[in-house]
């Protein structure tokens, strides 16, 4: 922590702070564009195969231009491809499912358990992370958020339920692929533009057999709802990225994961004021509920473990196994830590 305030006092925020904003706008506002092209007919698994695709091509353009090298170890494609299906097309797919019966705001609010889901995870995979009070108390504070979110004192909707769980099998999803990614893709000298442009486009080819089968023939919701999805899939898995490493390595990794607590900000100022949609006290309160537990559980740093290199192996990514959102270390420009991001929200 105290390596983050020393980097804070040494970087002009004007270097960064513009391009904190703009990734945490752009992620917060893609749970609307997600409800825009729902609501347009587009079905679930189109949603996530033309987000994966408009995002595989903006990525591929930034390998290009920097001209990164690409994994000859087949085993990091095929971890590669395992993230892709748990980070991209698994709960891209729940997300724009769920947003068929609850409204973006709420999915925003969901979306900011994924810390929390990580931790869990953690704590499960990697032998080497124990809990302790003040991690338990954050889950519990996040866990006693969601129930607030879902108002179960008044028994609850059917359909708010439904979204709910959809949307929180998602947030899972998410917590389990950063999970693995820290496990088996952090460190080494893959540059991390790399890794995630694989990621994404494992999951457009397993979008692209899936999609048929789950949703039928792809449905022209369009131009406007279309273009909601070159968007959601360009600028929030493409251009947004590229943003927030700027921000990673001006000012470190601990400093740009906290834009997970403005993206629920976003989408309800978003949702509210563009589509209309409502915000009850409830909902304000268990998203401030569920960020406090995520606070909660971000714990002094452990002890490193035997035989890695400090920022490297198993803890890269993340700050000491809390359950951030898993983003590469500051690194030289072009080599990137291989760290691979979600393609947001």
């Amino acid at each position: 922590m105290a390596s983050s305030v020393n980097a804070l006092s040494a970087v002009p925020a004007k270097s960064w702070v513009p391009q904190f904003v703009i990734c945490s706008m752009i992620w917060g506002s893609g749970f609307a564009l997600i409800k825009i092209g729902v609501e347009a007919g587009i079905e679930p698994g189109w949603v996530a195969f033309w987000r994966c695709f408009f995002g595989a091509l903006v990525l591929w353009g930034l390998v290009l231009v920097r001209r990164l090298g690409m994994p000859r170890d087949l085993r990091v494609w095929g971890h590669a491809l395992v993230v892709g299906t748990v980070l991209n097309a698994f709960p891209f797919t729940l997300f724009a499912w769920g947003e068929q019966y609850i409204d973006s705001v709420t999915a925003g609010v969901w979306n900011s358990t994924i810390p929390l889901f990580t931790l869990v995870w953690v704590l499960v995979m990697l032998p080497d992370e124990k809990p302790n009070l003040r991690r338990l108390l954050g889950i519990a504070t996040g866990l006693c958020g969601a129930l607030v979110v879902l108002g179960v004192w008044s028994g609850g909707q059917s359909s708010l339920m439904k979204g709910s769980v959809i949307c929180l099998v998602a947030t899972a999803s998410y917590g389990l692929g950063y999970t693995y990614t820290r496990r088996y893709l952090s460190g080494g000298d893959i540059p991390a533009i790399t890794l995630t442009a694989i990621q994404v486009s494992w999951a457009t080819l397993e979008l692209a057999l899936v999609a048929p089968l789950l949703s039928g023939a792809p449905h022209w919701g369009g131009k406007g709802p279309m273009a909601a999805m070159v968007v959601l899939g360009a600028v929030g898995t493409g251009l947004a990225y590229m943003w927030n490493l700027s921000v990673i390595r001006a000012v470190g990794s601990t400093v740009a994961s906290t834009v997970a607590y403005l993206t629920p900000l976003w989408a309800a100022i978003v949702g509210v004021f563009f589509l209309n949609e409502s915000l009850g006290w409830n909902t304000v309160v268990g998203a401030l509920l569920i960020v406090s537990g995520v606070l909660l559980t971000r714990t002094a740093p452990s002890r490193p473990v035997a035989g890695n290199k400090p920022g490297a192996g198993a803890g890269a990514g993340t700050e000491a196994g809390t359950g951030a959102e898993a983003v590469p270390p500051p690194a030289e420009e072009g080599k990137e830590e291989g760290a691979v991001q979600p393609a947001r929200p």
